[in-house]
């Protein structure tokens, strides 16, 4: 007689964790537990006010691990290549050479004395429709290609780092300092009612990806594959275009451009999520940009006292990685 015995602690742990839904909720305690442990701890004064004014930063860094994850792997699926990023397209660089145009022409003092959201919004609405007019360009012709608009974007991206230099180069030097404040990441002194309006252009976007899930999945096998299936595949990489191009000038107005950030979350959550549906991909991708934000401001202000800046820091590991990636490409 065969006696059936009850699988090990060990095995049942495993079997769990095999299961995409249990390693995102996972994600999301660790999450909360980042979040508490933020906002909670070694506050020096009101409890109250510490917890507003960290509050502010917590729903900056979600909003931009948002867009951040959220378009990166969008991006992925759209163009095939999960090396390539959205600022590969030159978002950063024209964020740069708006802000440089500004103070080369008006000098520092009128950029520090400008509105913040009229700022915000010029920047906004340049990128959105600089990005909209080259896809608009692009897929305007049968024999365009997603390939030749990559090309475009990285050759207007390096004229618009070489122009930028130049002008960087005739700049005072108070008015280059100003400048170089200015183009770093900061997301622990957000604007509030810049945030609002950036969380309502983020969270309106993912609300526009949700009825594309399933489309997103069919579009990772490929266009032929997809337009066999049934998909209009022009229309829906124009739309998807457009939302990425939206979340990242968004966030970017924001904060200012983070260029290795996508390309970490986005090939983390990849493996992470153990499986190419994007209703678990996306999320996994927002949750541990969330944990990458949240978790290294920690460690800047509990260890390190403030010593760095996090942009810093997510830029010289993202350029670690990027060089990890293309090596173990070109190795297969």
């Amino acid at each position: 007689m065969l006696i059936e015995t009850a699988p090990a602690p060990s095995a049942r742990v495993v079997a769990l964790w095999r299961r995409p839904s249990a390693r995102l909720a996972l994600l999301v305690a660790a999450v909360l537990a980042l979040i508490a442990t933020y906002l909670f701890t070694d506050v020096p004064g009101s409890l109250a006010f510490a917890v507003k004014v960290r509050g502010l930063s917590v729903l900056a860094m979600v909003v931009v691990a948002t867009a951040v994850g959220v378009s990166t792997v969008i991006f992925h699926t759209i163009t095939q290549n999960r090396i390539l990023t959205p600022s590969i397209m030159g978002f950063d660089a024209f964020y740069v050479l708006i802000s440089t145009v500004v103070v080369f022409f008006f000098g520092s003092a009128s950029f520090l004395r400008m509105d913040e959201l009229t700022l915000w919004a010029v920047q906004l609405v340049v990128m959105v429709a600089f990005s909209v007019l080259l896809f608009t360009w692009m897929f305007g012709g049968k024999r365009r290609s997603i390939h030749l608009m990559l090309l475009v974007g990285i050759v207007l991206g390096t004229f618009f780092r070489s122009f930028t230099e130049w002008m960087q180069r005739m700049l005072d030097p108070l008015d280059f300092q100003v400048l170089s404040d200015a183009m770093f990441a900061s997301l622990t002194r957000p604007d509030e009612t810049l945030l609002l309006l950036t969380a309502i252009i983020v969270a309106a976007a993912c609300a526009a990806v949700v009825p594309l899930l399933r489309t997103l999945d069919v579009l990772t096998l490929g266009e032929p594959a997809a337009v066999g299936l049934g998909v209009n595949h022009r229309r829906v990489v124009m739309a998807l275009f457009g939302i990425v191009s939206v979340m990242v000038a968004a966030s970017t107005a924001l904060v200012g451009p983070i260029l290795f950030f996508g390309l970490i979350v986005a090939n983390i959550a990849y493996s992470y999520a153990g499986t190419f549906r994007h209703a678990l991909t996306l999320p996994t991708a927002a949750l541990l940009g969330v944990v990458c934000l949240l978790g290294g401001q920690l460690v800047l202000e509990q260890v390190f006292a403030f010593g760095g800046s996090l942009s810093m820091v997510i830029e010289f590991a993202g350029g670690i990685f990027f060089l990890f990636l293309v090596l173990r490409k070109g190795a297969r």
